[in-house]
């Protein structure tokens, strides 16, 4: 059963959460890490360093249109392959458990997930810009 009622609050809920924690993972990139930085560990990992450049700015940008809800289906989509890049170059090979060394591949699964369920559930109340949806 789907309620109608409480649905664009759940997508809303779940896009919120969604941008925050690119926000946040956007922050340790640039603030902790700094962009030298992440672009030396990009590097390090046999990648391009200017990936690490295109990645932070895909989830800023990212996390702005989630929180302010434009084209959140859309960008849901977009955003998963910077996660399933974090999967197979740096928490795949640490095992499933996020707690283990290096964090396993646990969190960011889940993650895609929840990008997943946005991008099929809709923008969710409050979008500023609703992806259009042919029907």
């Amino acid at each position: 059963m789907f309620d109608q009622r409480t649905a664009p609050y759940a997508a809303l809920i779940m896009r919120l959460a969604l941008g925050i924690l690119f926000l946040a993972h956007f922050g340790l990139k640039f603030f902790a890490f700094t962009p030298a930085g992440t672009a030396q560990f990009f590097g390090s990992l046999g990648l391009p360093g200017w990936l690490a450049y295109v990645t932070m700015a895909v989830e800023l940008v990212g996390a702005i249109a989630l929180i302010l809800g434009v084209y959140a289906r859309i960008v849901a989509i977009v955003l998963i392959p910077i996660l399933l890049g974090a999967i197979f170059t740096v928490h795949g090979p640490a095992g499933f458990f996020f707690t283990n060394p290096n964090g396993g591949w646990e969190f960011p699964a889940f993650w895609i997930i929840g990008l997943l369920t946005l991008a099929l559930t809709g923008d969710g109340k409050f979008a500023l810009k609703p992806t259009p949806v042919k029907g």
